[in-house]
């Protein structure tokens, strides 16, 4: 049953919107779901990087998380967010946490602890074992200092039928077409890497888990649709007409770049939590512009 799921095409990581004050914008939240429902995308991911979860208490977890779903009333599937390095609060929130109406769970690996390879596959196995949902594992070695090998997601990939997919932002093209090789004819390889989603798929991955189609939606979706249709000639004048925008997004921090794309485009203000702060003058400027003559 947990096969079943579809997770290829687009899904956005999507942000959490700021006050000035740094309390939560609801209206905001509701606007960029919108934004991303007529930009055509094919999910939402909640409480991810992207969203400044760290940041979030519990109680604003379960609200932001409740206002998505609320908004989208069923028009798009949302994942949900849950990780980190405690294997059993990880469990726990689990066992908690209503999943009625979340299509799958997104959970990073392990971060801060660097656990072996067997640490990380029996990690995953008590997840799997706690979760009655589709589980995409999450492999970003730049933020968590761990990386998790092909083999240990090949094995978990075939001793857990509801682990249905990977999100892989390693960068490691070697490590990402081994992948793909080998893994069981139903597991969703997934990029995590905006830029290089367009080879990922070339590859023969799924699809990505987007940070620039907060603000791109209808461009990003539509370049991810045409490549994994074989349409590589138009998927690649999407892509490059995204490489430069893509580049000033990440320049000086995510999510610091998509939200002030997304302020300029008058979707939500450029307000972050500590210890994350806006972009510079000089990325905001250049971002001003790239949005300014974006057609």
């Amino acid at each position: 049953m947990a096969k079943k799921q579809n997770f290829s095409g687009t899904g956005v990581a999507i942000i959490t919107p700021f006050r000035k004050d740094g309390s939560i914008d609801f209206k905001a939240l509701e606007k960029l779901i919108e934004h991303l429902v007529k930009g055509k995308v094919e999910y939402i991911v909640a409480l991810g990087t992207t969203g400044e979860t760290a940041t979030l208490s519990k109680e604003e977890k379960a609200a932001v998380t409740e206002h998505i779903l609320d908004v989208v009333d069923g028009r798009l599937p949302v994942v949900l967010g849950i990780g980190g390095n405690n294997t059993s609060e990880i469990v726990h929130c689990i066992e908690q946490t209503d999943l009625s109406r979340i299509e799958a769970i997104l959970s990073v690996s392990p971060y801060y602890n660097k656990p072996s390879q067997e640490g990380i596959y029996q990690h995953y196995k008590a997840i799997a074992d706690a979760s009655p949902l589709p589980i995409i594992i999450y492999n970003v070695p730049s933020r968590t200092s761990s990386n998790i090998s092909a083999e240990t997601t090949l094995r978990l990939a075939n001793d857990f039928e509801n682990i249905v997919g990977v999100k892989e932002a390693s960068g490691n093209f070697g490590q990402i077409m081994r992948i793909i090789k080998y893994k069981p004819k139903d597991f969703f390889v997934i990029s995590g890497d905006d830029l290089v989603t367009l080879p990922m798929v070339a590859a023969g991955a799924d699809g990505v888990i987007s940070v620039i189609a907060n603000a791109f939606p209808k461009d990003f979706s539509e370049m991810t649709r045409l490549a994994l249709k074989g349409n590589f000639v138009e998927a690649r004048k999407l892509h490059y007409k995204l490489t430069d925008i893509t580049d000033l997004l990440f320049a000086d921090g995510s999510p610091g770049g998509v939200k002030a794309a997304l302020e300029i485009m008058g979707i939500s203000i450029n307000s972050l939590r500590l210890p994350l702060v806006p972009v510079n003058k000089r990325i905001y400027g250049l971002l001003q512009e790239e949005i300014k003559k974006y057609k």
